[in-house]
């Protein structure tokens, strides 16, 4: 809202310091700042509210010993988390980028899913909470919004063009300067050369003389033949419809995937199964890492400071991924647009430390459902927009492994159970840091090292960028 009130402004008063919310850079560190002030004034009326309305943890029989005494501290923490990150994100992010909503649809929706969890436990005091039926058509729901809007929304198959359509002024990349236009150009006319046959690219036009108006001159830019495609669909934008099933792999600079040559008896980028591929693959990242930082979430601090490691991770490469100098310098995909996630990321970012305030150990306020299951989507999301989810098993190392090691507890205990007639473990207890609980080692050492973990991955993923 702010970046849309100093853009007003700047029609009628050039203010001084109103120029600085054009830059993403200063617009991130400020939404994480107000997200953080927000969660941590706001955190403590919260607690107060959850105290007075009795709305506690229950904590299981079978968990640690240690955790008993932590039965009645607040839960639906959550909220903190998801308040301040909208409240940062809607002050200073471009409210027309789809970007930026889609991120908040997951933000809300998958909240709205953990709250209702978190609400029947707590309040109705069914220890089920939410059926996990009910959980996995929310995941899916979720899954299908997020795929298909990027599959139809222009905004995330169409390059960005370089026109602004009200005042005709050219904003050139590094390859339009390479061309030959500059800054503040108005493009005045558009030629075809007579003996070049007209391409038709998608209502677009391979031109090749461009006419524009430069300090009160008039000059015209004649484009050599092989540039012309190129130089159209850079200043005009052209739909690229295989783009979105694309994605990056990791350790290889200019090599992707594109999940729609599975579907090979149709080769058309544009084909309804490849569609249809791509939106069961969010739906299954959306769902894995939501549910993996939900079984995380089981010690003081531990899912929120991950997270904030994961979340901040991705912050680097929103802002990398939406430049087109340090994409195209580190050999990554330039995703037009997406620079507004650096803003949503930083965001969540300053109210993850905020709630790490009073979610440290010894705990004041548990995110409950309603933040773990927030978390993952949003986590998911973000990492599906800017295609770098290969990158999810090595930077969420800790939740990949938090998880495996309840899939295997499980596997194990029912394959005995069959084989024996009485269920064995590997684990003294599942996920792995109730496991290292039981062996002794204190709660608040089991988080910091699992943080140390997370960081060291954090560096891992970001070295990949160079690397590749």
């Amino acid at each position: 809202m702010l970046y849309h009130l100093t853009e007003y402004i700047r029609h009628f008063y050039d203010l001084p310091g109103m120029g600085l919310f054009r830059y993403i850079s200063f617009r991130a560190g400020m939404a994480a700042f107000i997200s953080l002030i927000i969660a941590i004034f706001i955190g403590k009326k919260i607690i107060k509210f959850l105290q007075a309305k009795l709305i506690g943890e229950t904590i299981r029989d079978v968990g640690p010993e240690s955790h008993k005494a932590k039965a009645g501290t607040p839960t639906m923490g959550g909220i903190i988390i998801i308040l301040s990150l909208l409240t940062g994100s809607l002050l200073f992010a471009d409210l027309t980028n789809a970007y930026v909503w889609l991120s908040i649809i997951a933000v809300i929706w998958m909240g709205f899913i953990g709250f209702i969890d978190d609400y029947i436990k707590v309040v109705r005091k069914n220890k089920k909470g939410l059926h996990g039926k009910a959980k996995i058509i929310g995941q899916i729901s979720l899954g299908l919004i997020v795929g298909i809007t990027m599959i139809l929304h222009p905004d995330f198959t169409k390059k960005i063009p370089h026109i602004d359509y009200k005042t005709n002024k050219i904003k050139p990349n590094l390859y339009l300067k390479s061309r030959g236009f500059k800054k503040n150009d108005v493009l005045l006319k558009v030629e075809n050369n007579k003996n070049v046959p007209t391409q038709q690219l998608d209502s677009l036009i391979a031109y090749s003389s461009y006419t524009v108006l430069r300090n009160n001159d008039t000059l015209t830019i004649n484009i050599p033949v092989q540039f012309r495609k190129q130089t159209a669909i850079e200043l005009f934008g052209q739909k690229d419809l295989s783009f979105i099933t694309k994605t990056d792999i990791p350790f290889l600079k200019n090599y992707y995937i594109d999940y729609s040559a599975i579907i090979f008896w149709e080769k058309s980028p544009d084909n309804i199964w490849a569609k249809i591929l791509y939106i069961l693959i969010v739906i299954f990242i959306i769902t894995a890492v939501s549910n993996a930082v939900n079984l995380t979430d089981g010690l003081d601090g531990l899912a929120i400071g991950l997270s904030t490691i994961v979340i901040g991770t991705l912050a680097i490469f929103a802002y990398v991924s939406g430049n087109f100098i340090l994409s195209d310098y580190l050999h990554i995909t330039f995703i037009p647009l997406s620079s507004e996630l650096t803003i949503l990321t930083a965001a969540a970012v300053g109210a993850g430390i905020g709630f790490l305030w009073y979610n440290s150990y010894p705990a004041q306020i548990f995110m409950g459902d309603t933040g773990s299951l927030m978390l993952g989507a949003f986590i998911a999301v973000i990492s599906l927009m800017l295609k770098k989810e290969l990158l999810l098993p090595l930077l969420c190392g800790v939740f990949f492994v938090e998880t495996l090691s309840v899939i295997i507890q499980v596997s194990y205990f029912k394959y005995t159970k069959r084989k024996y007639g009485e269920g064995r473990r590997i684990f003294k207890m599942s996920p792995l840091h109730h496991h290292f609980e039981l062996m002794g080692i204190p709660e608040p050492k089991i988080a910091v090292r699992f943080w140390i973990v997370g960081i060291i991955l954090a560096i891992l993923t970001i070295l990949i960028l160079k690397i590749r």
